[in-house]
């Protein structure tokens, strides 16, 4: 699907959602394999300020019993059905549920983000999450369940930017609960096809009881080959990820197109991460431009960029920006504490003045100088929720002409 397509669904997703803030509990408690009659007491929602007028697709209370996932496939394309078939098939495989999987960039975070049946989905989620229905009728509804750990990104208005994009739509955040691991927020399968999610790129395997998970990860990769990353879902529990295993990087958005897909091992210490060096080779450049000099970044912003400095140079705006306080753009790395991939690894973002423009202040930086980045087509981080001040990124790929 190219920009213009993706972006013309992302503005046809914003006119789906619904109002509503439903509060729900996030701490892990042990899985049971019976449907309970009603949920726990411990889980708690509140009512729709503004009730919509059609409830949409309806999704009943949880019939089946939960499933301990094992084993989760992530892909750049759509896994056949001769693929998951064959999985399906592997000794010790008890069920499996198809998904879509992507990354959408959230105040410099890129958050996974999964396109779901909720119906079945949330018989791989924590007890407490699979029983609070009103998280699953509110997904189907068109709205965002989200980790309660992301919940300082939303604005006061309950709706979440899905993306850095221009373009990207707001979406209602209908609940907080835990998900499964390695998601941080969950999607109806319909919004998933209007942000540009590949469809069903994802598998979550759950084994029989007794079954070693490794026995399964070796037969699964072998039917996937090179096309997808196959992880542990306990070590990704404990860890944020499987740090063993080949992770995929994929980001949707109009400025998703800058970035492609990519294939990344995590480095020794688990800070760094290492891109496929084909893609490197394809999207990341090292190029000189007015104030800084030589600077290393995604190919496709130079443009922009350059346009942008050259403008602050003509304004006479050059000493506002302070060569020796430049942090860097395109730096392939996780979020400090956290297995959440920063804007920087897909070289899009860049950080200015930074010693006195820290995270959670206003900063120093130059309103001028704003200014003119975002008329070139980048986002200022001192507008965010949690602000960083420091932080420039690009959320539309813009030509000079």
């Amino acid at each position: 699907m190219n920009g213009g397509a993706r972006r013309a669904l992302a503005f046809a997703a914003a006119a789906l959602l619904a109002s509503g803030l439903a509060s729900c509990v996030d701490d892990h408690s042990s899985r049971t394999t019976d449907p309970p009659a009603t949920a726990p007491a411990t889980q708690t929602a509140v009512s729709d300020p503004t009730p919509t007028q059609d409830p949409g697709p309806s999704v009943g209370p949880r019939t089946e019993a939960l499933r301990n996932a094992d084993i989760l496939v992530f892909s750049k394309e759509t896994l056949t059905d001769e693929m998951v078939a064959r999985i399906r098939k592997v000794h010790g495989v008890r069920s499996v549920e198809r998904l879509s999987m992507a990354q959408v960039s959230v105040e410099n975070r890129a958050i996974n983000i999964a396109a779901v049946d909720p119906a079945t989905y949330r018989l791989y989620t924590p007890e407490e999450s699979a029983n609070l229905q009103e998280q699953w009728q509110r997904v189907a509804e068109g709205q965002l369940a989200l980790v309660k750990g992301l919940k300082r990104l939303v604005p006061d208005d309950g709706r979440l930017q899905l993306g850095s994009a221009a373009d990207a739509p707001r979406v209602v955040v209908g609940a907080y609960a835990p998900q499964f691991p390695q998601i941080q927020a969950v999607v109806s399968q319909e919004i998933g096809e209007q942000l540009g999610m590949e469809p069903d790129n994802a598998l979550i395997v759950a084994a029989y009881p007794r079954q070693a998970p490794e026995a399964l990860r070796k037969p699964i990769a072998r039917i996937v080959g090179h096309a997808a990353s196959v992880q542990r879902v306990d070590i990704a529990a404990r860890l944020g990820l499987d740090i063993h295993a080949r992770q995929t990087a994929y980001l949707v958005g109009s400025v998703g197109d800058a970035v492609g897909i990519y294939n990344y091992r995590v480095l020794p210490g688990g800070r760094l991460i290492q891109p496929e060096a084909s893609w490197v080779r394809s999207h990341i450049s090292t190029q000189e431009v007015p104030i800084l000099g030589s600077v290393t970044c995604n190919s496709l912003i130079f443009p922009q960029l350059r346009a942008a400095l050259q403008e602050i140079v003509d304004d006479g705006l050059a000493g506002q920006i302070h060569p020796d306080e430049y942090a860097g753009c395109y730096y392939p790395r996780f979020i400090a504490g956290s297995t959440t991939l920063s804007n920087h690894a897909f070289g899009l973002a860049l950080d200015l003045n930074a010693r006195g423009n820290q995270r959670g202040t206003v900063g120093e930086m130059d309103r001028r100088v704003v200014a003119i980045f975002e008329q070139w087509g980048f986002t200022w981080g001192g507008h965010w929720h949690y602000t960083d001040p420091m932080h420039f990124e690009a959320n539309a790929i813009v030509n000079p002409g």
